[in-house]
């Protein structure tokens, strides 16, 4: 083993990286198998109907389509010829075999907190635990200037890249170190749910309060008792790692029930809890606007009465709310929204899918709606059944009786929603990144000008 992958600290050790039980009697592999599922190598690695790991799936970014890699032991299309150590830059510092950066979109950030004997298992588990596949490359990712240029992420690197492992906190428990190193680390919590500088650094100060990933809403998940989930039982925070129905707070969705259905859910009992444990200290982030806990919206009601013996529209963009309801909604969640017993078929009302300020969530549900792995279809999307106009009406009906009222659905965002590839979009960024890059330009001409000036004089 590279002897650089073995200095890491006495205390990160024994205090933070307990592996799990069956670990401590086990291979590097098992243990690297278990680290990569923390890690959700796999939902962002395998692209739809693609083999695992091989790559290729679009990663939505507000910059365009970023392709992921074949991470499999493949020699001619994959990670088969890195060392370990250069497994570890990859990791650790975004840096691929070739020395070219890797996008951000792979959460080195996050994993960067990994510890050296964590990564060297990883890495056994990659080499000698995963299937190569090597029968075609994973396709390429080309974003706008000034984006392609990857050495350009050297400078962000060095601005807002911290490639230190994870430092225990001698004033805290083992357990809450665990879930420390774990959320931070790979987990990657912060990257999904802390919200972005204008240079897509995470910001710092508001750690976990909420962020935008591919057009979903990644809510608060500090301590916060309205902002945040404070009010969340650790109980029912496991629960829903765990990928199990929680009555009054609605099921994961979208990137979430993603992380949960192939990450979250396959870890112990021990790390789950940790990681609860962890988050629920997490300091209150509190955005001022927000006065009511998404989970505590609405009511069971309903206003079918009100279309009894009406004839529908001729022209359907007409339908009203309720008609739209009846048609779509009721025989799941019943007429009054309220589900099923037991959350299975979750109720409306104390829905945390439509009690936040952003109701992008609501809108991507109504148009692609809910998948789990390895399980039937949770809810089906309505895409290519219902017109802008009518998931704008049927999301703004659902608001008003059960939601939170504040929140609006447009046209113009359920129209940018409707596209993956064009939901999590932003031109204003492109357009600060290419002035910012000009003016820059201009400043570097103007100092090479005055040196020159300087020398003929």
């Amino acid at each position: 083993m590279n002897k650089t992958l073995m200095k890491s600290s006495w205390l990160a050790a024994v205090v933070v990286v307990a592996a799990p039980a069956f670990a401590a009697g086990g291979t590097d592999i098992e243990r690297g198998r278990y680290l990569a599922t923390a890690g959700d190598c796999v939902a962002c690695h395998t692209a739809p109907g693609g083999k695992s790991m091989a790559g290729g799936l679009a990663l939505n970014s507000p910059l365009g389509s970023i392709y992921s890699t074949n991470i499999t032991p493949s020699k001619t299309h994959g990670i088969g010829n890195y060392t370990l150590q250069q497994f570890s830059d990859a990791l650790r510092h975004g840096k691929r075999a070739d020395g070219a950066n890797l996008y951000p979109a792979m959460p080195y950030t996050a994993y960067a907190k990994t510890t050296d004997e964590d990564i060297a298992a990883m890495y056994a588990y990659f080499m000698q635990g995963v299937q190569p596949v090597d029968e075609a490359p994973a396709k390429q990712t080309a974003l706008p200037f000034p984006f392609n240029i990857r050495a350009s992420l050297g400078v962000w690197n060095a601005l807002f890249h911290d490639a230190t492992p994870y430092k225990a906190d001698a004033a805290q428990t083992p357990e809450w170190n665990r879930g420390a190193y774990l959320a931070q680390g790979l987990a990657h919590c912060t990257t999904c749910h802390t919200p972005r500088t204008s240079l897509m650094a995470e910001d710092l100060k508001r750690s976990l309060g909420g962020g935008e990933v591919g057009g979903w809403y990644a809510p608060n998940i500090t301590s916060h008792a309205t902002s945040g989930i404070g009010s969340w039982t650790q109980q029912e925070l496991m629960a829903y790692l765990s990928g199990k129905p929680v009555p009054g707070k609605g099921p994961a969705a979208g990137p979430m029930a993603e992380a949960v259905d192939h990450s979250l859910k396959h870890l112990s009992q021990e790390d789950l809890k940790a990681i609860a444990v962890y988050i629920k200290s997490v300091p209150a982030v509190d955005d001022g606007s927000i006065k009511q806990a998404a989970d505590s919206f609405g009511k069971q009601t309903d206003a079918l009465d009100t279309i009894r013996g009406v004839d529908l529209p001729k022209e359907y963009n007409a339908m009203t709310g309720a008609q739209l309801y009846d048609a779509y909604c009721a025989a799941c969640h019943q007429a009054q929204g309220q589900g099923t017993e037991g959350g299975g078929l979750p109720a409306l009302f104390h829905n945390t899918s439509l009690g936040h300020a952003s109701s992008n969530n609501l809108v991507q549900v109504l148009l692609h709606g809910i998948e789990r792995y390895e399980a039937d279809t949770v809810m089906p999307g309505f895409a290519h059944e219902l017109t802008d106009t009518q998931i704008t009406t049927l999301g703004n009906y659902l608001l008003t009786n059960y939601g939170n009222p504040a929140a609006k659905v447009t046209q113009s965002q359920v129209a940018q929603l409707r596209d993956p590839a064009t939901a999590g979009a932003d031109s204003g960024l492109l357009m600060l990144a290419r002035v910012g890059m000009g003016a820059g330009l201009l400043v570097v001409l103007a100092i090479i000008a005055w040196l020159l000036r300087r020398r003929k004089a």
